[in-house]
């Protein structure tokens, strides 16, 4: 069994987790001066919908610092299953990330419909059980922080079994010290079971290959 948090490592490597609080601490604090600046965001019916505000600066400050390299992976403007807008998709090589406002970090975000596909999408990569269901996808893990108040931000892989709880949860991100990140290699994990992370790479390459490279 692959260990979700040493795969998502491969996908993201650790030095790089601190730009995540970076950015999310840079977008809160840019939505007061937003509304400071513009009286239409400031009727009441706004106020109540500050949430899209940070949604969208969140999404900004993402986009920003993949394109500037700070984030080592892709993205993609995503439709929601009904199309009344869409959302920011992490690319990984092997996996994919969404984001989403929480108020609790113990339990997953409410279930729509492209989170709930997407938790369905490959359900026992990361369960230690005899009988593995067939992979339909890349694994899908989730960029969470705090509602209205920054106070936690994790990136966590959804149960597969459940439609609140997590098979993985990061450490809170807000907590890693500003300085960690540098420029060399990660400092090697000789916990990690690389043949458990290989072959389930392989899987999932074969699965993309034999699916026209969709994840």
């Amino acid at each position: 069994m692959a260990d979700p948090a040493d795969f998502f490592k491969d996908q993201l490597p650790f030095r790089s987790w601190p730009t995540i609080p970076t950015v999310l601490r840079t977008a809160y604090a840019t939505v007061p001066e937003l509304v400071k600046s513009d009286p239409i965001l400031q009727v009441e019916s706004a106020e109540d919908n500050k949430g899209r505000l940070i949604s969208w600066a969140v999404d900004f400050g993402l986009k920003r610092a993949i394109d500037n390299g700070s984030l080592p992976c892709d993205y993609r403007w995503r439709t929601f299953a009904k199309p009344t807008g869409r959302y920011l998709e992490l690319r990984f090589s092997h996996s994919t990330a969404s984001v989403s406002q929480i108020e609790d970090p113990k339990r997953q975000p409410r279930n729509v419909a492209f989170r709930e596909n997407a938790r369905l999408r490959a359900p026992s990569l990361f369960a230690d059980i005899e009988e593995k269901e067939p992979l339909s996808g890349a694994p899908h893990f989730l960029l969470v922080h705090g509602h209205q108040e920054l106070n936690f931000a994790h990136f966590g892989a959804p149960s597969s079994t459940s439609k609140s709880k997590w098979t993985w949860l990061s450490q809170n991100l807000m907590k890693l010290p500003h300085g960690m990140a540098s420029e060399g290699p990660d400092a090697e994990d000789t916990d990690v079971d690389l043949d458990e992370l290989n072959l389930l790479k392989e899987d999932i390459e074969r699965w993309m290959k034999d699916n026209d490279g969709s994840k």
